[in-house]
């Protein structure tokens, strides 16, 4: 090393300082943004919970399907979907609706309440996930990413499709 590459480190150095503290201040500002986004978890308080995971599910109708998708801007596949919105309560669940069709407990199907999981198919295999918004008198309400609409919130109660490939409900919350 010659005193001329010297000196062009000496006067680079400044510069390479600045651009890994801006690169580092991003990278924090990123974390501080998405941990602005994510809800506050009281699992003491599962009502309250369950009602507020339904609401932020239902924050992306209209988003389109994308096959393997996991965020809003790409678009959500229905287990991308419903990992992405369990993430924002820090309930982490896989992002394969078979593995998420393993997680928590399962329950009668007429005991759904809004933030289940709901799980269709045909026999034991696993083929669309969805999250329950509600289940009254009126069926059972979900939130989901189907390949022909996107998200879209329906009563598969009433649904000549989703009706007969219901499987099995899983509670992902109380633990």
């Amino acid at each position: 090393m010659n005193q001329n590459d010297l000196k062009l480190i000496m006067l680079l150095l400044p510069f390479l300082f600045l651009a890994s503290c801006s690169s580092a201040s991003k990278t924090y500002n990123d974390s501080a943004r998405k941990n602005t986004t994510r809800k506050s978890v009281d699992r003491s308080s599962g009502k309250s919970l369950r009602k507020n995971i339904a609401k932020e599910g239902k924050k992306y109708v209209g988003i389109p399907y994308k096959y393997a998708g996991k965020t809003p801007k790409t678009g959500f596949d229905c287990s991308g979907f419903t990992s992405y919105v369990f993430d924002k309560f820090d309930i982490e669940i896989s992002t394969g609706s078979k593995y998420q069709a393993k997680t928590g407990r399962e329950i009668p199907l007429k005991r759904a309440k809004a933030g289940d999981l709901i799980f269709f198919g045909k026999g034991r295999k696993v083929t669309h996930v969805a999250l329950v918004t509600r289940n009254t008198r009126d069926g059972i309400e979900v939130v989901h990413s189907t390949s022909s609409k996107g998200i879209m919130v329906q009563n598969i109660s009433k649904s000549s499709y989703w009706k007969p490939k219901i499987l099995f409900v899983r509670d992902v919350i109380t633990r």
